[in-house]
């Protein structure tokens, strides 16, 4: 059973102790409370009735920041904890039986947190979580060009001939969009940021995640953000899960994978591996390997199984993460973030593991080589004080304390499904100058390359080659300078999306390049 708390009923339902008695009282009167609970006990007391005005909840900075540090140091034991783990584990899972986290040399950059860590650092500079398009493909440019795997992959290569977020993520143009687990991986540090607004975390959150993803994908981004923001009131893993379903457009295939894991849950309460058949044997759906383990309905199940086995205990819900396998280190970060903001960073650093405060940097030119665990915990901090304050919320400070007054949200969800006909066609009427341009006399070669690229992904090449040849046949030619874009397109883009985008480009008149090394 999960340990109950409710902002709604008023009441910390552990013991049925009224919420606006003091902690002290609290602890005193609930002997069966563990002392990794007290740390969620004090926050939700904290908000409590008395604390709470309108649609207001007040409560320490000390409290909420170090929700946000053990939410960081969390996602970081998941992720790095979890490399050995990583898709080894296909048609039969793992067998991790004991695990203590740590990390003695210190955590280090790698793609589930350090595209994050990126943006963060230039919202701290801008004093903004919502950075334009065009500062985003700069960032890229800058730091991002190595170490970046599947659609992230692809969008650097979108971005070398002109195409800026969100284009560099829609579902017409990248055939990784509609199932690549980016929109997990690169969320979890937006419901740090939002803490108990988990509509403002999926707004932020997708503002990042739709550079490379969109359509299911972005529902997962909705769902995750939703759910770190809530752990912040609360611990309970079910109100949690709630709310990212509701964070969820209800059409979303989403849906019925938490619905199923749930049910599965319920029924095998004490036997994970029936459960990991179950997801495997229902939500394997394509031959190619890649394209399942790199998905959002595996990685999605897998990270909701191990938050609902793990029962709130951070070494248990990653052995699970870690055991469910697929891409094993994105799941047990997500995972680990939610449970890290609920126990804290103090908690976990009274458990006596091994942590070094460090964050080695050895993939992010020109970003900093000297950060810690603690200066990224700073960094994230600044900004969630940032979109406190832009949301309605304030900081509150008098009698030597300091608190923040938090304008609270209802989770729901922020964008629908993308409709990839509908979306075709916007694009179409959107991108036209854009197509025009490449076709003019005199056009930059870069200009023609985007061209070519973008008729080919909405179904223009075959009326523009036929009026135009020998305009085509140049655009063709500017596009083939970009020998990278087009190794993407034809060798690293599994399932039907990337046969549709290969079909077309060779209908165009392209050739399917040999693959690079």
């Amino acid at each position: 059973m999960h340990k109950k708390s409710s902002l709604l009923l008023g009441f910390v339902l552990v013991g049925c102790v009224p919420m606006s008695i003091g902690i002290a009282h609290a602890a005193a009167l609930i002997p069966r409370v563990q002392k990794q609970n007290l740390h969620t006990l004090q926050f939700i007391l904290a908000t409590s009735a008395e604390n709470r005005s309108g649609d207001f909840v007040q409560t320490p900075a000390d409290v909420l920041e170090d929700k946000i540090r053990g939410g960081l140091l969390a996602q970081l034991l998941g992720n790095l904890n979890g490399l050995p783990h990583e898709n080894k584990y296909y048609d039969e899972p793992g067998n991790v039986t004991q695990y203590t986290p740590g990390l003695p040399d210190g955590a280090r950059t790698d793609d589930d947190t350090d595209i994050e860590w990126v943006y963060i650092k230039t919202m701290q500079e801008n004093r903004t979580a919502m950075l334009s398009p065009e500062q985003i493909t700069r960032l890229w440019k800058k730091h991002i060009n190595q170490h970046i795997w599947c659609s992230n992959l692809y969008v650097r290569q979108l971005m070398d001939i002109g195409l800026d977020p969100p284009l560099t993520g829609s579902l017409a143009l990248n055939p990784w969009a509609n199932f690549n687990i980016s929109g997990q991986f690169v969320c979890e540090t937006f419901g740090l940021i939002a803490p108990a607004m988990p509509q403002t975390a999926a707004r932020i959150g997708l503002n990042y995640t739709h550079v490379s993803i969109d359509g299911e994908p972005a529902q997962t981004t909705q769902l995750f953000t939703a759910m770190i923001a809530t752990a912040f009131v609360t611990s309970d893993i079910d109100e949690i899960l709630d709310a990212g379903l509701a964070s969820v457009d209800p059409s979303s295939s989403i849906v019925p994978i938490i619905r199923d894991v749930r049910r599965w849950h319920k029924e095998h309460l004490t036997d994970w591996r029936a459960t990991r058949r179950l997801v495997r044997d229902k939500y394997t759906f394509y031959e190619s390997r890649t394209r399942n383990q790199n998905g959002y309905e595996l990685c999605t199940a897998a990270t909701i199984a191990a938050l609902l086995y793990g029962e709130g205990d951070l070494a248990n819900t990653l052995i699970h993460a870690f055991n469910f396998g697929w891409d094993a280190d994105n799941n047990a970060a997500t995972a680990a973030t939610i449970v890290g903001v609920i126990k804290g960073y103090r908690w976990m650093q009274q458990q006596g593991w091994d942590i070094k405060d460090r964050y080695r940097n050895t993939t992010r030119p020109s970003m900093p080589k000297d950060e810690t665990i603690t200066r990224f915990g700073d960094r994230i901090i600044e900004v969630a004080r940032q979109v406190i304050i832009d949301n309605g919320g304030v900081i509150v400070e008098g009698n030597g304390n300091v608190s923040y007054r938090i304008r609270i949200q209802k989770p729901a969800n922020v964008e629908t499904l993308t409709d990839l006909d509908k979306q075709v066609t916007s694009l179409r009427s959107q991108l036209k100058p854009c197509i025009e341009a490449g076709l003019a006399d005199g056009a930059a070669a870069g200009e023609q390359a985007r061209a070519a690229y973008l008729a080919i992904c909405l179904d223009l090449a075959g009326s523009i080659r036929s009026r135009q040849p020998d305009k085509w046949t140049g655009l063709l030619a500017a596009l083939e300078k970009y020998p990278k874009l087009l190794d993407v397109l034809f060798n690293n883009s599994p399932g039907p999306a990337g046969d549709r985008l290969r079909n077309a480009a060779v209908a165009a008149g392209l050739k399917k390049p040999a693959r690079r090394k």
